[in-house]
């Protein structure tokens, strides 16, 4: 019923507390099925992992544009949000706290996507478990790799194929 990348999306969300992997993993899922659609209700749930991973590194003005721009998104896809397992309402209020506490430089607290459906949190769980992680721990603050993880990635491959693509355009010029 759910797509494995979402799961995985929740699973890093809650148990790795990898927001920068949950970027990558809702990416992926959101260029197969919604691409150029900036809009979509995955772009929104990638902001949300994002503004978590800026206000765990301190930088409260990423956050707070990341957290307001899924804020924005809401009406037109807060029925998206329950037909994939969440509780709308309560995920609402979740984002504006987070939005209150940032505004307030309130330090960073982890949180958990409410999750309602029984089956999606069981397999979310299940993930979690299967890669040694606790669902819904707190997030390491001490794991530098983690909250920088965008600095302190192994980034060759990206890096070659970015070079790839300018050769390949000067190529047909």
């Amino acid at each position: 019923m759910y797509p494995n990348l979402y799961i995985e999306y929740l699973a890093h969300f809650h148990g790795t507390r990898d927001y920068f992997e949950c970027h990558e993993v809702l990416e992926e899922l959101w260029k197969e099925r919604e691409p150029g659609v900036r809009d979509s209700v995955w772009v929104l749930l990638i902001q949300i992992a994002v503004c978590q991973y800026h206000y765990r590194r301190g930088n409260s003005k990423g956050a707070s544009i990341m957290n307001e721009k899924a804020l924005a998104k809401w009406p037109k896809r807060h029925e998206e949000i329950e037909k994939l397992g969440l509780d709308h309402s309560e995920l609402y209020g979740c984002l504006q706290k987070v939005q209150t506490n940032i505004n307030h430089d309130v330090p960073y607290q982890s949180i958990n996507l409410p999750i309602h459906d029984p089956e999606l949190l069981e397999k979310t769980e299940n993930m979690c478990q299967s890669w040694g992680v606790t669902f819904g721990d707190d997030s390491d603050l001490k794991n530098d790799f983690l909250v920088h993880k965008h600095k302190r990635r192994d980034r060759t491959g990206v890096i070659a194929e970015r070079d790839r693509k300018q050769a390949d355009d000067q190529s047909k010029r």
